[in-house]
């Protein structure tokens, strides 16, 4: 790695972005799956077990003076707007000191509050510290998922990220079954059970917290913010494992780039990136996030609730159904994630988007028709989650790689909480209006709504989305402190 002096800060030409992108799949890259995508199952299992447990919460004995409709619609719209701001919040402080520190902190805040969440005594405790448990999540997505696109390999980065974003529902999975079992009253009281759903979200928060010490600061940040020494020494450690791992030697790292080192962004150069040089790319961000939100933050809150409604599914059977399309998310991400990488972004984000949308206005009319039970609407919904979760998944992958190194976080975080508070807060809120009228009319527009943002998204993905697959981020989208004329990192 060379250095030169620079009246702003040094100037550094490295190797270091081609270096993590040439490296093999290894057990090593695993580790960082584990330490940092385990997070979204906590985040599927808090969602699950809200909507799931929202029937029995607003039955006399619960210890709780709630409704469902306040469980399904303030409760959750709570915890997005406090994952919108969080996201604001954490991510800002994500580009400015390090993945690792808010990392770490963000998993510390959401274990905390859903741990005072079990202690609910009223219904106020248990609307500040939903907000206060969203708070801790969405900073997890500025920070997660800057930290894992930057120290996975570029011919991977997409399947990895679909599946840790896919992997909440695995937590989804597993809060519909532990809610069967938390609201059998005859194993717990009726004001218990419930209680332990969120008590076992604090434990396994803190099993996570102490894996993902181990997982590295971020190289790429590193070097940014002249800590190059720090960044050598730790990919020196990520080559020596692989290499081991592996028992053969690397091959050549391909590629180098020169930058100027800085502390910090300014908003402004920020906003002049994001929506001046990037605006395409911010106009696609906004399209994905806002669709895939309202489908998901409105729908799937309110899946239990429509079972027991419209279906007569007794309260504490909900989890099964649940469980059943949460698989199917699960394996969306799952079996169609590789295609990204291969088939490519444009064509897959765009294809999940579409025929998602299509499939839910097709489940719409057979529920409006009376043609569906319990167990086929669960059918139809699976289906239309195994694209529509891919779709969503890859919604973050984009807003986390076509844009700068020095923006990433706060992009991610602009964009999730944007897209999220215009089809999160007011699609679970209006969602519960609709449903709890108890026309199916009502109940048949909030799907259509849902269906034709995503295909909406799924006509500006084809239009703009980025052709990212197998490129390094600082091909897709040079650093702002990258030395003009670019020297571009080749890709892998």
């Amino acid at each position: 790695m060379a250095t030169a002096q620079s009246g702003t800060g040094r100037t550094i030409t490295t190797r270091i972005p081609a270096r993590l992108d040439r490296l093999p799949w290894s057990r090593w890259h695993w580790s960082v799956v584990i330490g940092l995508g385990t997070v979204w199952i906590l985040d599927g299992m808090e969602v699950t077990v809200v909507g799931n447990i929202a029937a029995r919460l607003s039955e006399p004995g619960s210890g709780l003076p709630i409704t469902s409709g306040e469980v399904t619609g303030i409760s959750a719209a709570l915890y997005v707007t406090g994952a919108c701001l969080g996201a604001l919040f954490w991510g800002r402080l994500t580009d400015i000191y390090g993945r690792k520190k808010l990392f770490l902190i963000t998993l510390a805040v959401y274990l905390g509050a859903t741990a005072m969440t079990a202690l609910s005594f009223d219904t106020w405790w248990f609307f500040l510290f939903r907000f206060l448990t969203g708070f801790g999540i969405g900073g997890e997505y500025a920070a997660i998922n800057s930290a894992i696109d930057e120290l996975i390999p570029a011919q991977y980065r997409g399947r990895v990220d679909l599946l840790i974003n896919g992997s909440y529902w695995l937590g989804a999975v597993a809060g519909a079954l532990l809610s069967i079992v938390a609201l059998n009253t005859s194993i717990f009281p009726a004001d218990v059970g419930w209680r332990l759903t969120f008590a076992l979200g604090a434990v396994l928060s803190l099993a996570i917290l102490l894996v993902r010490r181990h997982v590295p600061e971020s190289p790429r940040w590193l070097l940014i913010h002249g800590r190059d020494e720090e960044a050598e020494r730790i990919v020196a450690g990520i080559e020596e494992r692989v290499t081991a791992d592996g028992g053969k030697e690397l091959p050549a790292a391909d590629g180098e780039m020169t930058i100027h080192q800085r502390s910090r962004t300014t908003f402004t150069e920020i906003a002049r990136t994001v929506f001046g040089r990037y605006r395409r790319r911010s106009t696609l961000g906004f399209a994905l996030f806002i669709g895939q939100a309202f489908l998901y933050n409105a729908i799937t809150f309110g899946f239990g609730a429509i079972l027991t409604q419209f279906f007569d599914v007794p309260s504490g059977n909900t989890g099964y159904y649940f469980a059943v399309i949460a698989a199917g998310n699960f394996l969306g991400p799952l079996l169609l994630g590789k295609l990204f990488d291969t088939v490519g972004r444009r064509i897959m984000i765009s294809g999940t988007y579409v025929l998602s949308g299509a499939l839910l206005f097709g489940t719409a009319w057979l529920f409006d028709r009376g043609s569906l039970t319990a167990a086929t609407m669960t059918a139809c919904w699976c289906v239309v989650l195994f694209f529509a979760s891919a779709g969503a998944s890859s919604a973050y992958l984009t807003v986390s790689e076509i844009f700068p190194m020095e923006t990433r976080a706060m992009s991610i975080a602009f964009f999730y909480a944007i897209g999220t508070a215009a089809g999160g807060i007011s699609g679970p809120l209006l969602f519960a209006e609709l449903t709890g009228t108890g026309k199916v009319g009502d109940t048949v527009l909030a799907f259509q709504i849902g269906a034709g943002l995503m295909v909406a998204a799924g006509v500006v993905a084809a239009l703009l989305a980025v052709n990212a697959e197998r490129r390094s981020l600082e091909d897709i989208a040079a650093p702002l402190s990258a030395a003009e004329p670019q020297q571009a990192v080749a890709r892998p």
